[in-house]
């Protein structure tokens, strides 16, 4: 069990994606021995978009939960996730022990943020203010636009004279439309009653249930007992301006 401040400093670096995304991020994190195969696998096929790397996925005999897959269409999530393991796996036991803690840190975070005046509307993004908690949601349900900042500016009172305007940037959009079978479904949180709801379904998965708990996706897929099986051309993403890489479309 860690405590409030602890979770604050954990769940920082993400606390600001928009709900949707955050709540991929939290349930994959608890399958966090899959996330580096994932991230190479993602990285591997950076030439693939939209349908044809949904279809890729199906066809590659992918043997990782759906949350996990959920996020490869987010290879600069998963890369900084495969590429800081002891901060993954600590999310990942903190969401499977202590879900309501994790929620409410992440809460605090965008709060301070919101207080600064670092998170507010954008084209990207609508943040919308209710009394207790404050959603993150996409301008447009299809299309997820990761965040990048830097928690040690975002979190902090901003000093005299800094542009609070350019200290979230978003990376290019994700078009979510073809990645449906993968749990994308309507993912969002019910803040209050501390619930993560993936393909419109409350996620129940815990420290105690863990080995065994199989969350009731839309279309769930069998489980896959041989070895994945490539089919499909192998070629890193395209990097774009500022290292970042092009997948999907601006809108």
């Amino acid at each position: 069990m860690m405590a409030p401040q602890q979770l604050d400093q954990l769940v920082a670096r993400v606390a600001l994606y928009p709900d949707p995304l955050l709540a991929q991020v939290l349930t994959a994190a608890t399958f966090y021995n899959q996330i580096p195969d994932a991230a190479g696998w993602a990285n591997q096929h950076g030439n693939l978009t939209g349908p044809q790397l949904a279809q890729a996925i199906q066809e590659d005999n992918l043997p990782w939960d759906p949350s996990v897959l959920a996020l490869l269409p987010f290879p600069s999530t998963l890369n900084m996730m495969a590429g800081d393991m002891n901060w993954t796996q600590a999310l990942g036991n903190a969401v499977l022990a202590q879900r309501n803690d994790v929620m409410d840190a992440v809460q605090r975070q965008r709060q301070l943020a919101y207080n600064y005046g670092y998170l507010q509307t954008n084209p990207y993004e609508r943040v919308v203010a209710e009394p207790g908690y404050i959603q993150v949601l996409p301008v447009n349900d299809l299309y997820i636009y990761p965040p990048i900042y830097d928690p040690f500016i975002v979190f902090v009172r901003p000093r005299p004279g800094f542009f609070i305007g350019g200290a979230i940037r978003f990376g290019p959009a994700v078009t979510i439309g073809a990645f449906l079978p993968f749990g994308w479904r309507g993912p969002y949180f019910d803040w209050r009653a501390h619930n993560i709801i993936i393909d419109n379904r409350p996620w129940g998965r815990t420290w105690v249930n863990r080995q065994e708990y199989a969350h009731p996706y839309f279309e769930r897929r069998a489980p896959i007992a041989g070895p994945r099986v490539e089919r499909h051309e192998v070629r890193p993403a395209t990097p774009a301006r500022g290292g970042r890489e092009q997948r999907g479309e601006r809108h």
